[in-house]
């Protein structure tokens, strides 16, 4: 059986984040056939600069885009800043949507989970993050997106959230080329 590789973009940097919490029980209870890698160093990417990004464009970078490039699927996991993506998620699509045209994201099928302490749950964030990397040529899998309000309940242990979570894993997984013809 050939396993999927998800790619998992945590977007915050906090260690003992909630979403970062949350990547990591996916991780450990990945379906059967499913790995999924958490990519870390988003922390140490300078912010995009097209000078910087020419025969030798920053190791952090190179290391991104092998990582995403030879994922089977792409799963960011964040929160929502100030009513928007956190500004190293942004930057990591920015590093992955180049070269124009044939960045580490084109076609690749991507969905957006994740929580925050806020009443909409990062909503306006998985948003910006939807179409910012529909944009850089990602696939956005559609109705994968589980923006989770923690005020409402602990999404690392409430039942309904987890399996909100899984589902959304294996939507991402069982999601086609085919599908989106």
């Amino acid at each position: 059986m050939t396993s999927t590789r998800i790619a998992v973009l945590v977007g915050s940097l906090r260690a003992d984040s909630l979403n970062r919490r949350l990547a990591e029980g996916l991780v450990a209870f990945a379906p059967a056939g499913v790995e999924l890698e958490i990519v870390d160093g988003l922390g140490e990417l300078p912010f995009y600069n097209e000078d910087l990004d020419g025969e030798t464009p920053p190791a952090a970078a190179v290391r991104l885009r092998e990582t995403v490039g030879a994922a089977d699927r792409v799963l960011v996991v964040t929160p929502e800043y100030n009513g928007t993506m956190p500004a190293v998620l942004n930057n990591a699509i920015d590093w992955l949507s180049r070269p124009y045209g044939a960045g580490a994201l084109v076609g690749t099928p991507l969905g957006v989970i994740g929580a925050t302490p806020t009443p909409y749950g990062g909503r306006w964030a998985h948003a910006d993050v939807v179409r910012s990397a529909g944009v850089a040529g990602a696939t956005v899998v559609e109705d994968i997106t589980v923006s989770q309000s923690a005020l409402e309940v602990d999404p690392l242990t409430d039942p309904e959230v987890q399996a909100k979570l899984a589902d959304a894993v294996r939507r991402l997984v069982a999601h086609s080329d085919a599908a989106a013809a």
